[in-house]
């Protein structure tokens, strides 16, 4: 029940209590009748009937393990042989030796939260007291140092501000997951770095993540971290892609995430910040670096983050991630190698094969409208132009159908220096036709405001086994206790 190299209490009976309890209160009065030192967490005058310790800065309570009040110790040559929480009359006449103590009292009444074990606290004490057992490296700054300006110093940002991690934020945010903090999560890409629980924890918090998106920080990181999302190409390329993630279930809900207006946008705490840890990661322990490694021509702002929630409530189509194998009740991630989203914008439409017919004609010109197959897409179809497909009983399978069916293209239109454009697939292909992308190389996800006719489509880098592929990974729920 003691923490290492704890002070030592005195021998005899101990109390510990606080005013703001009532069972303390109760208790208080009873303090007269025997010998004990007592300790008071808030209000130095309290007991007021005897003597009283106050344990202004809760070293004792924290080194002591009291997690509830009142708690009565009877300690002997300096070890603690017995205690009891709360109030239970036998208990406390046992343990102090005082027969008919309380005999006036309930028999029983439990009592209040230590003050040590309040949340809000408890990871300061943890920090200031060393329970713990961080590993990371300590960066020791000047009083007069900037903060913010020593992290744009070391090159640990991403361009913008980021929240100094402290040993008691650090502390914090690894209470959003049961993980231990030593345990090596990935290999980080391009320098092969591993990365641990405690590490991601320390970069979520430069995010400003709050700990209850650790686990979905540390999924997202597990399925960019893989061979088949290539994280490592995602990086190289010129071209302007990072990792896109899509979060679904319920557990989206839960923590606040946005799949709803503006979902692609700014304003929504959960999809920024675990977006931004994620590339913060990779950017702190893997050294993917802009001007490095990181060598897009011209890049987009979603490398800092581009992270939102499909938009599963009110969805006329199966989620992505039960069109990939999950259960409805799982939270997964989805990440995809993409680049920035395209709006589509289609206000007249009032059928689902007048709307597809848009869709095709737009996702035609992904990237480039000659470059077939090669290239992935994630269609974002918003919610108004859902219901179009909804009304005319176009359910996901279909709309995909539809448009696959659409966008073949006959290879005379795509050879080199068709249409007064260089680029294209070679002469030989003229007489085939081909595919705008493979079999499953739409993805489509449901998200966006209700007012508006409009969807997006994200380009993707190159796809199969050279290139990257979309990986979904399930979101551990359990959180530390």
């Amino acid at each position: 029940m003691t923490q290492p190299n704890a002070p030592a209490l005195p021998d005899g009976l101990v109390v510990f209590l606080k005013r703001e309890c009532e069972t303390c209160r109760m208790v208080a009065p009873l303090l007269t009748t025997f010998a004990a030192t007592v300790f008071t967490q808030d209000d130095p005058a309290f007991p007021g009937t005897v003597p009283a310790v106050h344990d202004s800065d809760l070293s004792m309570s924290w080194h002591h393990d009291i997690e509830t009040v009142p708690t009565l110790i009877r300690v002997v040559d300096g070890v603690e042989v017995e205690r009891t929480v709360g109030w239970l009359r036998r208990d406390w006449q046992r343990i102090t030796g005082v027969a008919g103590l309380g005999d006036d009292l309930p028999v029983m009444r439990p009592g209040c939260g230590s003050m040590s074990v309040d949340p809000d606290i408890e990871h300061e004490l943890r920090a200031q007291f060393g329970g713990h057992s961080l590993r990371s490296r300590r960066i020791e700054l000047a009083d007069l140092d900037d903060e913010m300006e020593a992290m744009f110093d070391r090159g640990y940002t991403d361009g913008l501000p980021v929240v100094p991690p402290t040993e008691t934020r650090v502390l914090r945010m690894l209470g959003g997951t049961h993980r231990d903090p030593h345990e090596v999560v990935a290999v980080v890409p391009p320098d092969l770095v591993d990365v641990t629980v405690e590490k991601i924890a320390v970069n979520a918090v430069m995010a400003g993540c709050k700990p209850e998106y650790m686990p979905w920080v540390i999924a997202a990181l597990e399925a960019v971290c893989t061979d088949e999302f290539n994280i490592h190409g995602v990086l190289a390329t010129t071209m302007p892609v990072g990792p896109v993630i899509i979060c679904n279930g319920p557990g989206t809900r839960a923590i606040g995430m946005n799949g709803a207006g503006n979902a692609l946008g700014q304003g929504n705490r959960a999809n920024l910040t675990i977006g931004r840890a994620v590339q913060l990661v990779v950017r702190n322990v893997g050294g993917g670096r802009p001007g490095e490694v990181d060598r897009a021509t011209h890049g987009n702002p979603g490398k800092i983050s581009f992270c939102f929630a499909e938009l599963e409530q009110g969805s006329p189509f199966t989620s992505l991630a039960v069109s990939r194998g999950f259960s409805p009740t799982d939270d997964t991630v989805t990440v995809f190698a993409g680049e920035g989203p395209r709006c589509i914008v289609d206000q007249k439409v009032r059928t689902a094969a007048e709307l597809a017919n848009t869709f095709a004609a737009c996702l035609r010109t992904l990237h480039n409208p000659k470059l077939v197959i090669g290239f992935d897409t994630v269609l974002v179809v918003g919610p108004e132009h859902a219901r179009v497909f909804a009304d005319d009983g176009w359910d996901r399978e279909r709309v995909l159908a539809e448009l696959h069916a659409r966008l073949q293209i006959p290879g005379s239109e795509l050879v080199h220096g068709a249409g007064g454009i260089a680029d294209g697939v070679p002469e030989h292909l003229r007489d085939t036709v081909l595919p705008k992308f493979r079999p499953d190389g739409i993805l489509l996800v449901h998200a966006g405001g209700g007012a508006g006719l409009f969807s997006a489509m994200i380009g993707g880098w190159a796809n199969g086994s050279t290139g990257s592929q979309p990986v979904t990974r399930r979101v551990e729920k359990e959180a530390a206790s």
